[in-house]
């Protein structure tokens, strides 16, 4: 019979045999644990509430959760080109930067052009940042959307020049003058897909995360009977106990669009939904506040910190 014992050295050692032979054992390294999948994000369109992306963006960076693919429409192909490119710092520094009177200097009023404003200025500081970057050139796959003016077809850039492809997919009708790029007319993509679920299944993507900039517009799907009476400009109508008010061309023009878009992003997010949809709270900041950054910022990043552990939980659920 055998006496085996334990040393303190891990050593197993028989006492009883003639020769004292011993044997060392090396603990079981631990088993690694598997990486956590990324998540896809499609950035929806919005205007100036296009901001909460940045915020958007900033959380997922702290808490460490990867993002494998970046879909954009409109402001938010800029935002989600810009994250790609590295250069997200400098839009927000420019964000934040913004006032009434410097948004009207980067505005170049057009006579004559598809749109009020040829954006030249916007442009050119746009390339001081994204001059010579391709999409290929990005390290995660990125698509801005777009919509063909002429056809009306829903139109995916995911290769050729950044600038390029982000000015087209925010070229709003009427505001800014159409892109032309390979025989092709674009302009802003939230025509067709304002929050690009679709694109991010279509590149089979496991965990998609949606960021929906105008969710909290609530009354805007409603249908209303109402009297059709004399029309009386001297006595402003009142609806809902508010006076109604004169619109101007351009807030009419984005008015109409934002309707528009409300109405195509819950067609389109019905029938294909994200895993998770992000709803930063934005209703109070109209379309043209390009200069409430710092406050549209700050919503972003609030509603994806709250929603974190929703994002850790699907996360975790692909891996078991």
């Amino acid at each position: 019979m055998l006496n085996w014992t334990f040393t303190r050295s891990n050593q197993l050692t028989d006492l009883s045999g003639p020769h004292g032979t011993s044997l060392t054992t090396t603990p079981p390294e631990p088993m690694p644990q598997p990486a956590k999948p990324r998540i896809a994000i499609a950035l929806g369109g919005g205007a100036a509430r296009g901001w909460a992306h940045i915020g958007v963006l900033r959380a997922l960076d702290e808490e460490g959760i990867e993002i494998g693919m970046i879909a954009g429409t409109s402001i938010g192909a800029l935002v989600g080109g810009c994250y790609l490119a590295g250069k997200l710092d400098e839009l927000e520094s420019f964000a934040r930067s913004l006032t009434v009177r410097r948004i009207a200097g980067l505005l170049d009023f057009a006579i004559g052009g598809g749109g009020l404003f040829g954006g030249l200025r916007l442009t050119k500081r746009m390339q001081e940042h994204l001059q010579d970057l391709s999409i290929e050139s990005l390290d995660r796959p990125f698509v801005a959307v777009a919509t063909e003016v002429h056809s009306g077809h829903e139109v995916w850039l995911e290769k050729g020049a950044l600038i390029t492809a982000i000015r087209a997919s925010y070229a709003l009708p009427g505001i800014f003058e159409p892109i032309h790029a390979n025989g092709r007319t674009l302009i802003d993509g939230a025509l067709v897909n304002p929050v690009p679920v679709s694109v991010c299944r279509a590149h089979e993507q496991q965990l998609v995360v949606a960021v929906n900039l105008n969710y909290d517009l609530y009354g805007r799907s409603a249908v209303v009977k109402h009297n059709a009476g004399m029309e009386t400009p001297d006595e402003p109508a009142r609806a809902n106990g508010h006076q109604s008010v004169r619109l101007g061309m351009t807030t009419a023009m984005v008015q109409a669009f934002n309707i528009i878009q409300d109405r195509i992003s819950r067609a389109r997010l019905a029938g294909d939904p994200p895993d998770l949809a992000l709803h930063p709270k934005l209703n109070d900041i109209g379309l043209s506040e390009f200069h409430r950054a710092g406050e549209a910022i700050d919503r972003g990043y609030q509603e994806a910190k709250a929603r974190l552990t929703e994002i850790r939980r699907m996360q975790e659920a692909l891996i078991r």
